[in-house]
C-alpha cells in the first residue's frame, strides 16, 4: 500500500514538472496565458491518479508557474476546476471522451467564470463576467486533443491498463 502511494506521488511530481516546463510554451490571449500542456497533465492525472492528485498537481503547477513568472493568477481556477471535473468524470465512468469534455467544460466554463473575481478584486481588471471563457476554451481544447490522442494510444497498446494496475497496488 505504501509503495503505491509513493509511486503515485512521484508520478504526480513528474506530471506537475511537465506542466510547469510546458507552460514555457504558452501563448497570450486576452489577458490570460494559454498553456495547453497543463490540460494534458490534468487528463493524465485523472486517468492515472484520480481527482485528488489531479487537483493537487494543478494547484502546485499553478503556484510554481506564478512564482517563476510563467503564469498569471488565472492559472488557479482554470486548471484546478478542470482537473477536478475531469478526474471525477473518469473516476465515476472510466469514459475517456466524457473525461475530455469534462476537462473542457470545467476549465473553460466553470474555471473561466471563477476567474472573474480574481481578475476584478485581486488584479483590479474591469472585465466582463464571461471574459475568460474563450481564452480558457482555446487552451483546454488544444490540451484535451493532445491528451486524448495520447491516452487513446496508451489504451490501444494495453499500456494504460498496466500503468493503472501498477498504481492501484
Amino acid at each position: 500500500m505504501k509503495h503505491a502511494n509513493i509511486q503515485k506521488l512521484a508520478l504526480a511530481g513528474i506530471l506537475t514538472a511537465i506542466a510547469v516546463v510546458g507552460s514555457m510554451f504558452s501563448f497570450p490571449l486576452f489577458g490570460s496565458k494559454c498553456a495547453p500542456i497543463q490540460h494534458m497533465v490534468n487528463i493524465l492525472c485523472a486517468v492515472l491518479l484520480g481527482p485528488g492528485y489531479g487537483v493537487g498537481s494543478a494547484f502546485i503547477a499553478s503556484l510554481l508557474r506564478n512564482l517563476l513568472g510563467l503564469g498569471t493568477p488565472m492559472a488557479f481556477p482554470g486548471s484546478m476546476v478542470g482537473a477536478l471535473l475531469c478526474g471525477l468524470a473518469y473516476w465515476l465512468t472510466r469514459n475517456l471522451p466524457l473525461t475530455l469534455v469534462a476537462e473542457v467544460f470545467g476549465t473553460a466554463v466553470l474555471g473561466g467564470l471563477c476567474a472573474y473575481p480574481i481578475s476584478v478584486f485581486l488584479l483590479g481588471n474591469d472585465v466582463a463576467f464571461y471574459a475568460y471563457i474563450v481564452p480558457f476554451l482555446i487552451s483546454t481544447a488544444a490540451g484535451s486533443v493532445v491528451s486524448g490522442v495520447l491516452v487513446a494510444a496508451l489504451q490501444n497498446t494495453g499500456a494504460l491498463t498496466r500503468m493503472q494496475k501498477k498504481l492501484a497496488r
